[in-house]
């Protein structure tokens, strides 16, 4: 990473990192990324201060038009470390800096590459007296004191980790005590307190918050122990329920092992155990799924009620923030519950291509564009299961592809039951009459109905009209993707070598492929 900075802030980085020289922009060298670093210069003439604050700006847009756009660049938030008011009508400082920042959020909206991270974020964290040490500053223009500086180092990296690494998708609730005061089976539907006084109110707010959460993106489901007709008769009379069946795309309701039904949760939502959060009061419970399914996170949930919005704020912090969300994320609860629904009709029907044609299937293939592309990205970082080479990449490893005149494409896909909105895409990379598949992958959502085929098959008759005659492609081993390790041998490709982890395929084009009709595919 490169720094561009104005003050000393050498002690803030472990990593390998180069820094500019102070409020130096002669030279931008290559860089795998850059940030962004300017701190409002400290002084009190407020009429230098902020002509200098306009320099920021103007030289911030040089930089940005300077970065190629395939490169990731990280911009913090100007902040004032020393801010004295002599008169409280004066917010002429703090203006030049809301239009700096103004300007790093307009370059972010118009560029995939960069991304504004809240300075401002880490310092409410500190009390302003140990913003600055004095000594450090004065001799070396050490802008932040060290004795905070261990802090930003862990903030820092949790803010990387929210841009590169995919949040997680599912959070498990219990009922009794967590979602509400009291016990359903002894209290009754009316005595368990989830509205006015306290503890109800506690609890209301943390029920509400949560949807804030669902409708986030974040897949709620239910693991109790508790009689079904009881839970589903209180959703159904108790006027005070907030969070209540349509948030909760699956539920397991019963008095079996929390850890196996756990397990069942994530069978029939088609996700991997280790991208679910659980949340219960109970200790033992907790400690029985951290014990029998490690790779759940499993938080301690406050000992009193009045600790559930901070214990709120805790999951989101570390389980569940995001830098974007994406149209996807915001109907997930959705798509979840219609494929809880298409499984049911499955199950009504013996011939898998009866049920195939049963569902109406929409199959949208779209070329890479500035709307599609954080989601394209997104999905790189997410997808494990159906993944052929688990590759990962950001929106700027997306356009760079573009640039060099590589295909992207995603697919959208929608039946009688909804649209599951874009959940695959392929990656291929071209050189005259060849092409090497670098990445292709699927939502394990739309897995089961042989989508994935048509999808492929449609790519390759895309590129055949283009020219390509040879199409290469590998098969790289990961621990959660065995389930697609003979998924080029069963579409015709031919293994050309292999290894206990890589195998390598090659194709040869001598005509279109055939497609099932029943697919209803546009391009």
């Amino acid at each position: 990473m490169f720094v561009f900075r104005n003050y000393t802030i050498e002690n803030l980085f472990d990593e390998p990192v180069r820094f500019s020289g102070y409020d130096n922009l002669s030279d931008i060298p290559e860089s795998d990324s850059y940030l962004w670093f300017y701190i409002a210069p400290i002084g009190t003439d407020n009429k230098q201060t902020i002509a200098e604050i306009n320099g920021i700006a103007d030289k911030l847009k040089f930089v940005a038009d300077s970065i190629p756009p395939s490169t990731p660049f990280y911009i913090l938030t100007l902040e004032n470390l020393f801010k004295v008011v002599v008169s409280d009508t004066d917010r002429i400082v703090d203006k030049a800096i809301k239009t700096v920042n103004d300007l790093a959020w307009k370059i972010a909206s118009e560029r995939t590459n960069v991304r504004v991270i809240d300075f401002g974020e880490f310092l409410s964290l500190h009390n302003p007296d140990t913003w600055i040490n004095w000594k450090f500053y004065f001799m070396s223009q050490m802008i932040i004191s060290p004795s905070i500086a261990p802090a930003f180092k862990d903030w820092w990296r949790k803010k990387i980790s929210e841009l590169t690494f995919p949040r997680k998708k599912c959070l498990v609730l219990d009922l009794d005590n967590t979602l509400w005061s009291g016990i359903l089976g002894e209290d009754g539907i009316s005595g368990v307190k989830m509205n006015g006084d306290y503890p109800g109110n506690a609890f209301m707010y943390f029920q509400e918050a949560l949807v804030s959460l669902a409708n986030s993106g974040v897949i709620l489901t239910v693991c109790s122990k508790n009689n079904e007709t009881d839970v589903k008769e209180l959703w159904e009379k108790n006027p005070f329920v907030k969070l209540g069946p349509k948030h909760i795309a699956a539920y397991r309701i019963n008095w079996q092992n929390k850890a196996d039904n756990i397990r069942e949760l994530a069978a029939e939502l088609n996700i991997g155990i280790d991208s679910m959060v659980f949340v219960d009061d109970n200790p033992t419970e907790r400690e029985l799924v951290r014990q029998q399914l490690p790779t759940v996170a499993v938080p301690d949930f406050p000992k009193r009620p009045y600790g559930l919005m901070e214990f709120y704020k805790s999951l989101v912090n570390d389980y569940f923030r995001t830098y974007r969300l994406t149209s996807e994320d915001l109907e997930k609860t959705e798509q979840y519950k219609a494929n809880a629904q298409r499984a049911s009709e499955k199950s009504k029907f013996t011939d898998l291509t009866d049920f195939i044609k049963s569902l109406d299937i929409r199959i949208d293939i779209i070329g890479a564009n500035e709307f599609n592309t954080p989601r394209i990205a997104q999905m790189t970082q997410k997808t494990n299961q159906f993944n052929l080479t688990t590759h990962r990449y950001t929106e700027a490893d997306i356009n760079s592809f573009i640039e060099k005149g590589d295909d992207v494409f995603c697919i959208s896909v929608s039946d009688r039951f909804g649209d599951n909105g874009i959940t695959g895409e392929i990656i291929v990379r071209k050189e005259g009459e060849t092409a090497e598949i670098d990445t292709l992958l699927l939502s394990c959502r739309i897995l089961g109905k042989e989508i994935e085929k048509a999808f492929v098959k449609s790519v390759l008759n895309i590129l055949y009209d283009g020219g390509i005659r040879i199409v290469k492609a590998k098969y790289i081993q990961t621990q959660k993707n065995g389930q697609v390790a003979d998924f080029y041998d069963k579409i015709g490709f031919t293994l050309t070598s292999s290894t206990d982890k890589e195998k390598e395929y090659e194709l040869k084009l001598y005509n279109k492929l055939p497609i099932p009709e029943y697919y209803n595919i546009t391009k």
